[in-house]
């Protein structure tokens, strides 16, 4: 992705290298659980699992203040840079269909952080908490994808995260997300599961929908980016991951959507350039 030399978000907060309180263990069993529950987490997801993170967090141990190093700091110019361009694409957008779009906040952490929606940690993988309209990023989250769970690589896999999670902010501004937990109240686990894939789902197209517009605006893709995205895509389906973790899959414990639907999804959103074809709801087997 072509990105040295243009405009950084001021909307970024860097709290890596300041970061104090447990270390997260984000090998072991009670790591790869959370990893499953929250990975690209939606904005719920923090709600879903304090007893495993404060278990977690309790087996870490203080860590200190730590410079960052030259790689470190080049990563977080890299963020701050796509959420600077998730931020003038989706003010385009909105301007484009009457409305006003107001600017989240992205911070990027090390180890454990404190949020609207309770704590979290490295384990939790990238998340939107509504609370405070934040989204969080532990940067090291991608070395985990692409090692654990296959993922290509590459530093568009970085920006198709941020902005599924972008897309979560969104839908809040919308009211989607508001609707969907109106409708989840009552329902069955896996039909309340259903409307959470949906969800995750949207995020997926309005990810691609983002790559479409910035790549009109800034010309910023290289060779290669948008294959890096849907590896990263394909990576995190919820029945890739259950099938790496656990040999089986359970489609009614789904909450983020198939590989194969991830993937179409975001190809949706890039290929059609048009926020209105967005309803995955209307979709969803």
């Amino acid at each position: 992705m072509k990105w040295i030399g243009r405009r950084q978000s001021e909307n970024t907060e860097d709290q890596r290298g300041f970061s104090k309180g447990k270390a997260a263990i984000g090998g072991g069993i009670i790591g790869i659980i959370i990893l499953l529950i929250q990975v690209f987490g939606g904005e719920s997801a923090q709600q879903l699992t304090p007893a495993l993170q404060q278990l977690q967090q309790n087996q870490g141990t203080e860590q200190p203040t730590q410079e960052l190093t030259p790689e470190q700091k080049e990563l977080g110019e890299f963020a701050s840079t796509v959420q600077a361009d998730t931020e003038d694409v989706w003010k385009k957008i909105f301007q484009e269909n009457n409305l006003t779009y107001e600017n989240p906040k992205m911070v990027l952490f090390t180890n454990t952080v404190e949020t609207a929606c309770g704590s979290a940690n490295a384990a939790s993988g990238p998340f939107y908490c509504p609370g405070d309209q934040k989204v969080y990023m532990d940067l090291a989250f991608f070395e985990e994808l692409k090692t654990r769970f296959g993922a290509q690589g590459g530093d568009f896999a970085i920006a198709y995260v941020i902005a599924h999670e972008v897309g979560h902010h969104v839908q809040t501004l919308l009211g989607t997300s508001a609707k969907v937990r109106k409708l989840q109240e009552g329902l069955s686990e896996a039909e309340a599961n259903k409307l959470s894939v949906a969800l995750e789902l949207q995020a997926d197209f309005y990810a691609g929908l983002w790559a479409r517009y910035d790549q009109e605006l800034n010309k910023m893709l290289e060779a290669g980016d948008i294959e890096e995205a849907l590896s990263a895509a394909n990576a995190v389906g919820d029945d890739a991951i259950q099938t790496k973790l656990q040999g089986h899959v359970v489609p009614d414990s789904f909450t983020h959507g198939t590989s194969e639907q991830r993937m179409y999804w975001f190809n949706k959103g890039f290929n059609s350039g048009d926020i209105k074809q967005g309803d995955t709801f209307k979709n969803l087997e």
